[in-house]
Order: structure tokens, then C-alpha cells, then sequence
């Protein structure tokens, strides 16, 4: 346990607290003396975090041998103005399909995708259990296309193919998006004795905007079923989960459907 653990935990408080928070323990610690640095976190916030939180921070700050309290105090400053500037370049969106209410507003799921999908400028990914029945959908995607975004689908492979459903969404897609990259799970094609299903749902678009959610890539999921998502622009996330998905392809996870 080190300067980086400390580190880490403060960050983390830090994501979790009230700037005006911040700004008051950094005053508190100004006037501390370095031997009293855990008495002073525990006075200021104990009471606002987590014992899982708090008392690994509490060790790993005893644990860093010579740290001042001016030092914690910059760690923490810095950490808060991290966490607000992302907090603020991030927006995060309930998207919901089923029956709604007039006291919380929501956007419905295939107008989400269908938007993420017209805005993307240089890649996108889509993964989905099936795909059927979303004519609109593979229009957008075909407009995508041709305006050179690569593009790329993760879909489970039909029962006749190895996977476990009986829809043939690989096949479908190469006919209908000829343009696109279709994978499928690498296990499933291998014979692996033990495999799982492509049960995820998501697309993400230039690394810029995600989409999670439950809902399949299918007529009654985009229109008639209860299904619950979130959009997320900017931040951290939607890189991630590109990043993620192609480490899939790069590591051969997951591979290209090419017949």
C-alpha cells in the first residue's frame, strides 16, 4: 500500500462528496498538524462515507510515511476538481419503453438508438441477443454506412450455428448491411463444453455516447415490451466500452462472421 492506493481512495471519496465538502475538509487540514491527518478525515467525513470507504482511506493515509496535511489536502483539491469536470461533461438519460407516466419524463428506446446511430461520425458498435423485425433501424444503420462509419454488430449465433437461439441474426444483418462487421462468440464456434450467450445489449457510437440497456434489437423490444436503459454522453464510460469490445475482437474473443 502506497502513495497510488491513497490516491485511488481519495479519488473515490472525492467522486462521492459535495465540492463545499471538499473545500471545508482542505480547510480543516490547513490547520492540522501531519501527525493528526486521520483524526481531521474522520471529523470532516466520517460521517458522509461508507465504513468500506472510510477506513481503507483512514489505513492508507497512516500508511504513507512523511505525507503532510497540506499534501492530503492538494491530493483532495485536485481529486474534487477532476470529479466535477467530469461530472459536468457527462449527462446521463433515463430511456424507457412501456407505459408511461406524465410525472417523470422518458425517451423511448428506438427513438435513442436510431439517434445515436445518425450521430455517429466514425464508428459504431451494437451488441444484442437477436435482431429482427427493425427495418428503421438497419436504415439508420445503412445511412451510417455510407457515410463511412464502421460499423459493427456482436449477436448470438442461432441454434443451427452453434448458439442459442433459434433466429438466424447473423444471417439476416450480412443480407440486409452488407457494409457492416458481424461477430459472433469465438466459444460458441469452437465447441467449448461450457458457453454462455451473447446476452448484452448495448451500442456505443465514436467512443462519445453509450447506450445500455435491456432491450433486444427486435420490433417488439423497440416499440411494445417494458424495457429500461440509460444514455450516457461524454465521460469515461462510452470509451471504456469501446475500448472493451474491440480488446474482444483484438484478443479473437470474438470473431468476424464471414459466410
Amino acid at each position: 500500500m502506497g502513495i497510488n492506493r491513497l490516491a485511488e481512495l481519495i479519488a473515490g471519496a472525492s467522486a462521492r462528496l459535495h465540492p463545499d465538502h471538499i473545500q471545508e475538509l482542505c480547510g480543516v487540514l490547513s490547520s492540522t498538524k501531519d501527525a493528526d491527518i486521520s483524526q481531521a478525515l474522520k471529523k470532516c467525513i466520517g460521517g458522509s462515507l461508507p465504513d468500506s470507504e472510510m477506513l481503507p482511506l483512514i489505513e492508507a493515509t497512516g500508511a504513507v510515511k512523511g505525507i503532510s496535511s497540506a499534501e492530503v489536502s492538494g491530493m483532495f483539491r485536485a481529486a474534487s476538481s477532476a470529479a466535477h469536470l467530469i461530472s459536468k461533461n457527462q449527462s446521463v438519460d433515463l430511456v424507457w419503453t412501456g407505459p408511461r407516466t406524465s410525472m417523470v419524463p422518458v425517451r423511448q428506446t428506438s427513438q435513442v438508438l436510431a439517434e445515436l446511430i445518425d450521430q455517429a461520425t466514425h464508428s459504431l458498435f451494437l451488441v444484442s441477443y437477436v435482431a429482427q423485425n427493425v427495418g428503421g433501424i438497419l436504415n439508420a444503420l445503412n445511412q451510417a454506412i455510407q457515410r463511412g462509419v464502421e460499423t459493427s454488430l456482436l449477436v448470438e449465433l442461432s441454434k443451427q450455428h452453434g448458439g442459442r437461439v433459434d433466429i438466424d441474426s447473423v444471417a439476416m444483418l450480412k443480407s440486409n448491411l452488407p457494409g457492416a462487421k458481424i461477430y459472433s462468440w469465438e466459444s460458441q464456434l469452437h465447441g467449448a463444453q461450457v458457453t454462455g450467450s451473447v446476452h448484452a445489449k448495448c451500442a456505443v457510437a465514436d467512443r462519445q455516447i453509450a447506450f445500455v440497456t435491456s432491450a433486444n434489437l427486435t420490433e417488439a423490444a423497440m416499440e411494445r415490451n417494458m424495457e429500461l436503459g440509460v444514455l450516457i454522453r461524454g465521460g469515461q464510460l462510452p470509451q471504456t466500452l469501446h475500448d472493451h469490445l474491440d480488446a474482444l475482437v483484438t484478443t479473437k474473443q470474438i470473431g468476424e462472421v464471414e459466410t
